[in-house]
């Protein structure tokens, strides 16, 4: 059936489209004036082109002229376009607008985000220790003060106490900056980087002071972490964790896997922020991890996670027997898990040593209100002789295994994106307060109960940096999800340690030992922290 459309019927859609075509669609050529104009066929096989000289010459001058509706005719001299190609054209149409309205909205979206200005976000933690020496012995009390009959001294510190600010910069930029006050007279900076987010392949990239991707419990934050202080070999070979360097995030879409693989300098700058010296003392760090079983129906109360890490550094082998002004040396020490002055496991700046390469995996197991985790790190150190050390190669390692479970029946969250342990919500919060109707109202919080061995090794050779292990049990309760009490005490052994104290070198760099320093020690913490 054919068809004859009066203008008056017909003017104000072809003038719709006509606009489309001359503003929306230039890949057909179509232009909407006197003379040639082009208009596509269904499927955008080809162009037509029909030359007019009055804009609705399609129209034949009779029908132009006529009023009313359209109406059926078989006259063959009239000029008709059949229904068929007029809906064609018309579903061209409204494909062609769509796209523009499209496009404008871009255009709108684009110049409000140039507009933005960045945002900012306010944050900090509070962690107030208490620690308490209950038993040290002559070794232990040389390994902390240097003199046997003097023992650690018990403690109230502020062991964190942070602000920092976040947020984003527009269009797809970040930041954070955090700074600790624990002591006043020498904030030390932790996180200070910019960066890029949403980059393609859920990237993301940062630049500056950030952690090295070294060690789970390194990697999760204090704010959540089973136990006060970090494992021996955790903290040991990743002191303080956070270097200069530019570092990638990624994970998969389905967030099963997740990885992060970067370059850090190896001076610690936290108190000055000023790196000084040969760029090429530095270190590459990269982490694989996954969760291949992850309960989505339990709200994540059951999940497997397993990871790899390491890292290759270049080091200064001339320790501070140089002029250099930097500490790009190998070294690897830690406290006894609990906040002593000194730390007792200590190989100090080994001289000659003039790279080491670490590897390492993790392991995290959650079932329901119970938790098993552990990691284990092997370090090898390449050496010359120098400063009277032998230049053999050295290896240290060590691990640690804990076990979790909450008496009131939470669980240890996971965060897939980023493979670490996320923010504990208590099912009921802790309270004590007067009712209004009389008497008084109270809720416990949660409460959980760990225990964890440590061993790390860091004597070998001519190295005597101790050879030891801890027991540590823990109690945490927690008062709601940004607040809780831990309680820590601490047992532990140490031998053929002294390294680290026995200063007997030029420029605070040690000479070899004859022997080593044995000791046992037990210690107990308290510590009551809140974040924001």
């Amino acid at each position: 059936m054919r068809f004859t459309f009066r203008a008056n019927a017909l003017q104000a859609k072809l003038a719709a489209a006509g606009v489309c075509l001359a503003f929306a669609t230039q890949s057909t050529g179509a232009v909407f004036a006197d003379g040639a104009q082009a208009f596509p066929t269904a499927g955008n096989a080809q162009v037509q082109t029909t030359t007019f000289n009055e804009p609705f010459a399609l129209l034949s001058d009779e029908a132009s002229n006529e009023e009313g509706d359209e109406e059926e005719t078989g006259d063959a001299d009239t000029d008709s376009v059949s229904a068929a190609d007029y809906k064609k054209l018309f579903d061209r149409v409204e494909e062609m607008e769509t796209s523009w309205e499209k496009y404008q909205d871009k255009i709108a979206e684009d110049s409000a985000a140039k507009k933005k200005k960045p945002t900012m976000k306010i944050g900090g933690r509070v962690h107030l220790d208490n620690w308490n020496f209950v038993h040290s012995d002559a070794g232990t009390n040389f390994l902390e003060t240097g003199d046997p009959l003097e023992d650690p001294e018990n403690r109230w510190d502020f062991r964190r106490l942070r602000i920092e600010m976040s947020g984003d910069i527009p269009q797809n930029m970040l930041y954070r900056l955090q700074i600790d006050f624990n002591n006043p007279s020498s904030p030390e900076m932790k996180d200070a980087y910019i960066g890029f987010k949403n980059l393609p392949g859920n990237h993301t990239l940062l630049l500056g002071n950030q952690k090295r991707p070294l060690g789970l419990d390194h990697l999760n934050s204090s704010r959540h972490n089973v136990f006060a202080e970090r494992p021996l070999v955790v903290e040991a070979f990743n002191e303080d964790a956070r270097r200069l360097g530019a570092c990638f995030y990624g994970y998969s879409d389905d967030e099963m896997f997740n990885w992060r693989a970067g370059g850090f300098l190896l001076e610690n700058i936290s108190t000055d922020g000023r790196y000084r010296g040969d760029f090429s003392e530095a270190g590459l760090y990269s982490r694989l991890a996954a969760s291949p079983w992850y309960d989505e129906t339990s709200g994540g109360r059951g999940y497997l996670h397993l990871a790899l890490a390491g890292s290759i550094n270049q080091t200064d082998p001339d320790g501070q027997t140089d002029t250099d002004s930097n500490t790009n040396e190998a070294r690897f020490r830690t406290r006894p898990q609990a906040r002593s002055d000194s730390r007792w496991w200590n190989t100090n700046r080994i001289l000659g040593a003039e790279n080491y390469e670490q590897f390492g995996y993790e392991f995290m197991l959650n079932i329901g209100s119970v938790q098993v985790t552990s990691e284990y790190y092997g370090t090898w150190v390449g050496r010359e002789a120098a400063g009277g050390f032998s230049g053999e190669d050295l290896f240290f390692h060590g691990g640690y295994i804990f076990a979790s479970y909450f008496l009131t029946g939470e669980h240890i969250p996971l965060d897939r994106v980023t493979g670490t342990i996320d923010r504990v919500k208590p099912f009921e919060n802790f309270f004590l307060v007067d009712r209004c109707t009389g008497g008084t109202g109270s809720g416990m919080g949660a409460l959980a109960a760990a225990l964890r061995y440590d061993y790390l090794d860091l004597s070998d050779s001519d190295i005597r940096g101790g050879d030891g292990h801890t027991v540590t049990a823990g109690l945490n309760w927690y008062w709601t999800a940004y607040s809780k009490v831990q309680f820590n005490t601490i047992w532990g052994s140490i031998n053929n340690g002294g390294q680290g104290q026995e200063n007997s070198g030029p420029s605070g760099t040690t000479v070899p030992l004859v022997a080593g320093v044995d000791g046992d020690f037990t210690a107990l913490g308290f510590r009551f922290m809140a974040d924001y």
